[in-house]
């Protein structure tokens, strides 16, 4: 898998990554920043998502919405914040890509002239509304806040979702969100990737002349956390939500993005979930009939990731006989492993996704996209080979020893979500939690 890239690093800091693709007449701009919601407080959550949409709002040479000029030139664009960065993205027609550049310098080296109260509390409103509707209002909404919230102490960055808390965003004010700007979205903390028709001296002069003025800024503090110990007893926790069925959430700690084991895991998780003839949903869904759904996965981070598995329980039947259920099939892959059969369709699937996501050169996941994902993580972005061959050198011994390893059932977090006011359908011994 070889995708040829070059790279150069601005005098301030930006990295600047450079793949040629001449196939296709456009152009990916693709700018990392390395902040994400772990570089939050306690008590100051939700400001690197709330700058996700304040950066679109306009800087100080262009004091309006970005969404306008780049479509109007041709250009599709977004961006997107999780745990551990932010991103933002346009592809373009190559006559547009010195637009692009100019706007992404300009946000990132002048946005805070022109970031007003009124642009702030605008976007505020707009962020609390995005937090109603995909969480507050949403079914089983919550049932994330309350996992991560058991899995991590307060203290901790991963202990809230990314979109934060709402009263830490209402008790925002424009002072601290300026500080926390000034501190992340800086040349020496980003990494710009440039794909597709444009040659390599082309971009590195445009780069250079549109963000190397910018200054460096300071280098951001560290994160000072390390991924966490498995939890010492199972939690069995409880939540009320306006739902029609209960749901059983199951987590624990797992592996950090790319650490030993990450890979394992995403396969146990395909293995035990991943499409209809997987184990979990065989059992679960079409033999058992006693849930409607079921998903597991490996949630990679960069500090200490969490596998999941989430079912749904059918009309009539209870949480307790998806645990039981979910614990047999688990045992059981620990015991005896993965089939041949299931070893060649999850190496199949994960390969296949592989190649899918860089069938583009631009956008969510793209080769832009991906060679800024292991500048950021890694300093690496040449990383593509050995990424793919962590999975392709994965044996059954290595999964049965990643998930008896990891998955123990003393240090899960149990989650039952259940109608209101129907508390005898969550699982035994389990304790209300408090989320909002």
């Amino acid at each position: 898998m070889d995708i040829p890239y070059s790279r150069h690093t601005l005098d301030n800091g930006l990295d600047v990554l450079v793949h040629e693709d001449h196939d296709c007449p456009i152009v990916a701009v693709n700018i990392w920043y390395h902040v994400g919601s772990k570089n939050e407080k306690p008590g100051r959550t939700g400001f690197a998502h709330l700058f996700e949409h304040l950066m679109f709002e306009g800087s100080q040479h262009y004091d309006r919405g970005y969404f306008q000029p780049l479509q109007e030139a041709g250009a599709s664009l977004n961006g997107s914040t999780n745990a551990d960065r932010t991103n933002y993205w346009e592809v373009v027609p190559p006559n547009a890509l010195e637009l692009a550049l100019w706007m992404e310098s300009d946000r990132m080296g002048f946005l805070l002239p022109a970031l007003t109260d009124h642009k702030f509390e605008n976007q505020r409103d707009v962020v609390l509304n995005e937090r109603r509707q995909n969480y507050e209002n949403r079914p089983y909404g919550f049932a994330g806040m309350a996992v991560v919230g058991a899995l991590y102490a307060p203290d901790h960055p991963y202990h809230w979702l990314t979109i934060g808390g709402a009263q830490d965003i209402q008790a925002a004010r424009l002072d601290d969100v300026r500080a926390f700007f000034q501190t992340y979205y800086r040349p020496r903390n980003a990494s710009l990737a440039l794909a597709g028709d444009v040659t390599t001296e082309r971009a590195l002069a445009m780069a250079t002349e549109y963000f190397g003025p910018l200054d460096a800024g300071e280098p951001p503090p560290p994160v000072e956390y390390t991924a966490p110990s498995p939890l010492a007893a199972e939690q069995r926790l409880l939540l009320e939500d306006r739902v029609e069925l209960p749901r059983l959430y199951m987590a624990w700690h797992s592996p950090a993005l790319y650490a030993e084991d990450d890979a394992e895991l995403d396969l146990v998780a395909d293995v035990l979930a991943g499409g209809k003839t997987s184990r979990l949903y065989r059992t679960l869904v079409f033999e058992e009939r006693i849930a409607t759904e079921v998903a597991a996965s490996q949630n990679s981070r960069e500090i200490g990731g969490f596998f999941q598995i989430v079912a749904t329980a059918a009309p009539g039947r209870t949480l307790a006989e998806l645990e039981r259920a979910i614990a047999r099939e688990l045992n059981g892959l620990i015991e005896q492993g993965p089939n041949a059969g299931e070893i060649e369709r999850c190496l199949a699937q994960a390969e296949a996704h592989f190649v899918y996501r860089l069938q583009t050169i631009g956008g969510f996941g793209g080769k832009s996209d991906q060679l800024n994902a292991y500048n950021t993580f890694l300093g690496d972005p040449g990383f593509f080979d050995r990424d793919l061959a962590r999975y392709r050198r994965v044996m059954r011994s290595d999964l049965q020893r990643a998930a008896a390893r990891w998955l123990r059932p003393a240090s899960r977090v149990l989650l039952s979500v259940i109608p209101k006011g129907r508390l005898a359908l969550a699982l035994p011994d389990s304790h209300p939690v408090d989320v909002s």
